[in-house]
Formats: structure tokens, C-alpha cells, sequence
């Protein structure tokens, strides 16, 4: 059997033993997904032509317990969570998945977030206006569904304050006050509402029409 020096024993020990503390800290969740982007403007301008117009619907039997949300996303982690993940910069988690550090920039209105307490992870259609654009009439699942999108433009990390400025306005209403993030909110908002089939007010439609001319290059009929 050969000789295997003193010296190289130890430094093979020791390697070894930080391979494999470094393995046990490795996450266990797979890369959280990209922030999913909306249709192009052209897109989302033939969208908004076909999109239902009609007058908002009852709040009667509105309830937020009617969304699901949030729901788990494997492990202990939760939608809240993956969005928190994907949406910032340097994120790390606890073993409970929940952010304990990092970066968030909120589009809404560019300030730049140190604490996951500061983030709201905005419904970009905001439930209770979706009740009122055809929601209501949608199975509990479905509800679920739209409240955990992470495959369609739905869900977003914003400061708390802009979130709650906004609450369930449409964009008549409300808009981003960054203007340079008209276009994307529009392109946005028009995108989920197709997908989901929702209607929307004359209002509405004439506000995503006008924030759409903001987006480069934009072409009228």
C-alpha cells in the first residue's frame, strides 16, 4: 500500500469536509422563475379590442378568502415567498423559506426596498376588481389559481406603500406614478384579463389605451 504523507492526509480530510458542509448548504428549491413578461404593445393593443365591456359587477359575497392565497409552492415556501425570490436582488432565506435579506426595486415608483416587510406582492389585477370583471361567477380553484399566478404577468413586488395606494383601482383610477412603467402596467393588466377572460369599464379601456401610446413605437389602426 502506498505512503500517504501526514501533510496530504489532513489537507484531504479537510477537504472533504468542506465539500460536504458546502452541499448541505446548498438550497433545496430549484431557481426561482423570471418575472414573466407581458404581451408585446401590438399585442396587448388586439387584446384590449376584444376584451369585454361592461359595467362592474355586485360586491355582494366578495371575500379575499374567496383567492386562496398564498399557497405552497413546495416545501415550506409559499408564492409569496418565490415571487420575493425572483423579483429581488441577493435574496437569502431562513429555513422556514422566508426572506431575511436582500433588494427589492418597486416599478411602481423606483424606490428601492432593504427588508422584505417593506414589499407587497401586488395582484396586478387586483381581486376585488376582478369579482367585480367576472370573477364571481369562477370556482374556488380558479380563484386560487389567479390569486398564485407565477406563469402570467399577475404578481409583482412593489413597495407596501404604492400597493396599498393603488388597493383595487383599475387604471382609470390609478396608475403607477412612474410614467416610464406606463407601457409594461398596461401591456401588463390588459394581458391578465384577456387570459383570464375579464371584462372591463369604458373607463378602463380608454386609461390602458392611453398608457399603451406610451409604450416606443406604438401603432394606431
Amino acid at each position: 500500500m502506498p505512503f500517504t504523507p501526514p501533510r496530504r492526509t489532513a489537507a484531504l480530510l479537510y477537504l472533504t469536509v468542506v465539500l460536504l458542509a458546502g452541499s448541505a448548504a446548498a438550497p433545496a428549491s430549484a431557481s426561482p422563475p423570471s418575472l414573466p413578461e407581458p404581451s408585446p404593445a401590438a399585442t396587448a393593443q388586439v387584446e384590449l379590442a376584444e376584451l369585454a365591456v361592461d359595467e362592474p359587477h355586485a360586491m355582494t359575497g366578495y371575500s379575499r378568502a374567496k383567492f386562496p392565497h398564498w399557497a405552497e409552492q413546495g416545501g415550506a415556501c409559499s408564492t409569496r415567498e418565490v415571487v420575493l425570490e425572483r423579483d429581488g436582488a441577493g435574496v437569502q432565506r431562513d429555513a422556514e423559506c422566508r426572506a431575511v435579506s436582500g433588494t427589492w426595486h418597486s416599478e411602481y415608483d423606483g424606490k428601492t426596498l432593504t427588508a422584505a416587510a417593506q414589499v407587497d406582492i401586488d395582484h396586478m389585477v387586483p381581486l376585488a376588481n376582478a369579482w367585480r370583471s367576472g370573477a364571481d361567477a369562477w370556482s374556488t380553484a380558479k380563484r386560487r389559481d389567479f390569486a398564485n399566478d407565477l406563469t402570467n404577468p399577475q404578481l409583482i413586488a412593489v413597495s407596501a406603500a404604492s400597493n396599498r395606494a393603488k388597493g383595487d383601482q383599475n387604471p382609470a383610477d390609478w396608475k403607477p406614478p412612474l410614467r416610464s412603467y406606463w407601457c409594461t402596467y398596461a401591456r401588463a393588466w390588459t394581458d391578465v384579463k384577456y387570459r383570464y377572460g375579464l371584462a372591463v369599464t369604458a373607463a378602463e379601456k380608454t386609461a390602458l389605451d392611453q398608457m399603451l401610446d406610451t409604450c416606443p413605437g406604438r401603432q394606431h389602426p
